[in-house]
């Protein structure tokens, strides 16, 4: 597939950028808070002091006249799956990038370091559908794939729906993976099936969200656009009440969905933004490792 330049250019940046953070800060959080899934045998050496006693391995022992024990590698052949939201609610954005250009950058810092951890990355791209679906790979090929499919390809639909999306992974991964939704899980009920999945993978809610969308400005009679619904919507922002019921709706949504996401038991961390997208990732990592 030949691509445009312009989309080849925004792959490179990102990567340029996103491999400082990984190599920078990010690295050492990660591979701490993912660590393999289980132990392999390695070798049989001489017990010293200190050593775990349940490890010796009598049969070596017995057979030598001094006591060995049994050493095991971490097994690294884990599975980071991406799941990530293009439905047209990313648009809106009042910083640097918009949320949805949020979501991607925070799609590469994951993805390459993963690749980096030499783990497989994955990916599923939903609106009200499954608009990609790139089964796990290992290497940065793969994360490069995954950021031009993200970038290049336009989504098929602008609404969404995000139970559909995690009913499609759940009955698709066999293997325990490490998932991470990325979203402004602005969506219908969605518990059950995040519930699911939180109970046979390890699964990180990455709640995309801007302040500024939820307080209105005093501009008059201003016209407002739903991009998830295409339809336009006039309103007096210069009406007290209904800016505060603006805000009020919003507060309460936000409620509902931390709420619906902690009782769906799922790992969550909150990114505004219009901020810094990086350091509520990285302090998230790091209190999963304090917690072991």
């Amino acid at each position: 597939m030949s691509l445009p330049p312009e989309i080849l250019k925004k792959v490179k940046l990102i990567e340029i950028s996103t491999r400082k953070l990984v190599n920078n800060i990010f690295m050492g959080e990660y591979h701490s808070a993912f660590k393999g899934q289980g132990m392999t045998f390695s070798e049989f050496r001489e017990y010293v002091p200190g050593d775990d006693v349940r490890d010796i391995a009598w049969t070596v022992t017995a057979r030598t006249g001094k006591a060995h024990i049994k050493r095991y590698d971490e097994e690294r052949e884990l599975t980071t799956f991406l799941v990530v939201d293009v439905s047209g609610s990313g648009d809106f954005g009042s910083g640097e990038y918009s949320k949805g250009e949020v979501i991607v950058h925070l799609a590469a810092l994951l993805g390459y370091s993963a690749a980096k951890n030499n783990d497989r990355v994955g990916l599923l791209s939903f609106s009200d559908q499954i608009e990609n679906f790139v089964p796990p790979k290992k290497g940065m090929g793969q994360v490069h794939r995954i950021l031009r499919d993200l970038l290049y390809e336009k989504p098929k639909s602008n609404k969404t729906d995000l139970r559909g999306a995690l009913e499609h992974l759940n009955s698709s991964l066999r293997k325990k993976a490490n998932i991470f939704v990325i979203s402004d899980f602005i969506a219908p009920d969605y518990s059950t099936p995040l519930k699911l999945l939180g109970r046979k993978h390890d699964l990180t809610a990455i709640w995309i969200h801007d302040k500024k969308e939820k307080s209105l400005p005093d501009l008059g009679l201003i016209q407002m656009y739903d991009p998830e619904s295409d339809e336009m919507l006039w309103v007096d922002s210069s009406d007290r009440s209904v800016r505060q019921a603006y805000e009020n709706y919003f507060k309460k949504e936000d409620i509902d969905r931390r709420n619906l996401l902690r009782k769906s038991e799922v790992k969550l961390v909150e990114v505004d933004s219009s901020g810094n997208y990086v350091d509520p990732l990285v302090a998230y990592f790091k209190k999963r490792n304090r917690s072991g």
